[in-house]
């Protein structure tokens, strides 16, 4: 149902803007139904399957060819990865301690240039057919290209069906067998995968390194493994009475298995992602938070092992309703913290995780909202996704070890009393829920290796700009935004985003357009500076004089990028003065944020230096001269911010 409200934002120019915040955006979506039967053989590792689609062209356009993913490609030697890989760990830097690193992925390095061949992956598609038609196929390594006998028309279905079959690689990235933890299989990227065709066309993206992008659609997914693994995976198993494993019903009697195989059975609806681990030697503990399953699947350890994966379930639950009240509502039945891959990897209704880190586990659980919700290209941004994340996380973690760390059952004492210590200590340093993501960004700028956050994530020169820019640059943009328009509209402006764009694969203009509309404030060309170029903000406090018996302050632009300003001037009684320069790019001011006594100062044109403004305070009642005291604002050069003015 579409809702119209009308808001009237009164700006400090005097100009009345209207917008319509709730209008629903009219993007069209592709969409697709797999029905997937697999049999994995525990010995070979291999695997074979029949991938029966319903794809469904709801574009405008008439498509002559189809691409599908098959990413296990990339784990041969001399691949496009393995090439990319060595080429990176070309490039030397020094770390903080002095000593010199390559710049490529240490799980990956040059290991896939050593695989043997019954070490490496690969996907092969035997057969495939449109409409019962065989295809003409070219393969591109990690890319297929179907040249279609006859083309896809607008708005109609087609129906594909693919044979397949599979090697499943060493552990190496992402996917894998026998990780480092001992899983026997984790399983991303396996199944052929349909290339998302957009409104800016086909993304067929390579697979070198970096995230992926897919195709909104419905997966039913059936995978006959040997009887004694267990399965985590994307979905609800629908035959749990059969299974057993822990996701039988209360009270329900498992029959016995006099079959070498079981099928598993999961259903996913409305995701563009299928992962799953199997292991013969893994747990499962779940809990349903009110309508939401949560489950945790983990390697089979010690009591130390339990109690951490106990402690993430806990966790899990509390933040939850924090979660949804800050980034919007969980919209899938399940979610499960699985035990596998290489470090922590986002799928839909599931992640793939070392270990029971909580920073990772709320990281990962965090992409479920931007990387699957919202469903943004990764490839294209993958700040939206990395960096709005990363921004959530720690929000996420800051409000569980303020209310909740300390009361879990699970948490040892001494891990109690030093986060606590850190909680403690992050108070006295600004802005310290998002404390990590300016030192990122500020080491960042520091390294002169910076590129713009524009930057097709698999085109970066080197692995660490790509990181920088991508978790903590795209961070900083959200924690800044909260500078530039308050944190109150910030806030809005994240809910608003989720219930207008979940589901259509949003782009950064799709992002602005809201933030502009929630704040009545144009903000394109934030997004011009921060995303589209590397220039760094620094302003500092300049001359202090008389002029008509006023006290008059110079604030100087010393960066290349321009910024509304906050000045705080504190008097010697103690008194507070805010004084708030508007950028005239902005047409408007942000609304005052507390109840300090607030000036709104005439606009700053982003051509001009330098900037004076005037109080009627003496210029001996003058204390300190500070900008942006809530140290939001991204100036990489902070000393010269603040001005102590001696007795």
């Amino acid at each position: 149902m579409k809702k119209n409200f009308i808001h009237f934002v009164l700006l400090s120019s005097g100009i009345l803007f209207l917008s319509s915040i709730y209008a629903q955006p009219n993007r069209w979506q592709q969409r697709v139904k797999y029905d997937i039967d697999v049999k994995m053989d525990v010995t070979t590792n291999k695997l074979k399957g029949i991938e029966k689609i319903e794809y469904t062209n709801n574009s405008p356009d008439t498509l002559h060819k189809i691409f599908i993913h098959l990413y296990w490609n990339a784990f041969q030697p001399n691949s496009s990865m393995d090439v990319r890989s060595r080429e990176l760990g070309k490039n030397i830097f020094m770390n903080s301690r002095g000593e010199e690193i390559q710049d490529w992925d240490s799980r990956v390095k040059d290991r896939i240039s050593k695989l043997s061949p019954s070490e490496i992956g690969y996907d092969s598609v035997v057969e495939i057919k449109v409409n019962g038609v065989p295809q003409k196929t070219i393969y591109h390594e990690t890319i297929l290209e179907v040249q279609l006998h006859k083309p896809i028309l607008p708005n109609s279905k087609t129906f594909l069906e693919i044979n397949f079959k599979c090697q499943v690689p060493v552990q190496i990235r992402r996917s894998g067998r026998d990780n480092a933890e001992g899983i026997r299989y984790s399983m991303s990227q396996w199944y052929p995968k349909i290339v998302e065709y957009d409104y800016q066309g086909w993304n067929a993206n390579p697979y070198i390194a970096r995230e992926f992008y897919g195709v909104w659609g419905d997966f039913d997914v059936k995978i006959n493994i040997d009887k004694n693994y267990m399965v985590a995976a994307t979905g609800v198993l629908q035959n749990p009475n059969s299974i057993g494993f822990g996701y039988e019903t209360p009270g329900a009697k498992i029959p016995i298995i006099t079959t070498p195989t079981i099928t598993w059975n999961f259903k996913g609806e409305n995701i563009h992602d299928f992962v799953w681990m199997a292991d013969n030697n893994s747990k499962h503990i779940s809990k349903k938070v009110g309508t939401t399953v949560l489950h945790c699947f983990y390697k089979a350890g010690d009591l130390k092992q339990d109690s951490a994966w106990n402690n993430v379930l806990w966790a899990a639950e509390k933040v939850l309703p924090y979660i949804e009240s800050r980034f919007g509502k969980y919209p899938y039945p399940q979610y499960s913290f699985i035990q596998g891959g290489d470090g922590g990897m986002e799928y839909a209704m599931a992640t793939l995780i070392k270990n029971a880190s909580l920073g990772t586990v709320f990281h990962e659980w965090m992409h479920s909202w931007y990387q699957q919700i919202l469903g943004t290209n990764e490839s294209l941004f993958p700040w939206m996704d990395e960096g709005f994340t990363s921004y959530a996380q720690n929000e996420v973690h800051s409000y569980y070890n303020s209310v909740w760390m300390e009361k879990s059952p699970y948490t040892s004492t001494i891990v109690k009393q030093f986060t606590a210590k850190q909680v403690e200590r992050g108070k006295t340093t600004l802005p310290s829920k998002q404390a990590s993501n300016y030192a990122g960004y500020y080491s960042l700028v520091k390294s002169g290796l910076e590129e713009p956050m524009s930057t097709h994530s698999d085109h970066y020169n080197t692995n660490m700009a790509y990181s920088a820019a991508a978790y903590s640059k795209g961070a900083v943009f959200l924690a800044q935004l909260g500078y530039i328009i308050s944190d109150s509209l910030r806030d809005k402006t994240l809910h608003e985003y989720y219930n207008l764009w979940k589901f259509k694969h949003p782009n950064a203009n799709d992002f602005v357009r809201v933030a502009e509309k929630v704040s009545g404030l144009a903000l394109q060309w934030y997004k011009e500076y921060w995303v589209y170029s590397t220039k760094t903000i620094d302003y500092a406090v300049g001359d202090i004089n008389i002029v008509n018996n006023k006290t008059s302050i110079t604030i100087k632009r010393l960066g290349k990028m321009p910024m509304p300003v906050d000045v705080l001037l504190t008097f010697k009684d103690g008194t507070k003065e805010l004084h708030t320069i508007p950028l005239g790019l902005m047409f408007g001011s942000k609304p005052a944020e507390d109840n300090t006594p607030r000036i709104v100062e005439p606009e700053w044109r982003w051509v001009v230096p330098e900037y004076s403004f005037t109080t009627n305070r003496d210029i001996k009642d003058l204390k300190t001269i500070e900008i942006d005291p809530t140290q939001r604002m991204a100036d990489i050069n902070r000393n010269n911010n603040k001005l102590v003015i001696p007795d």
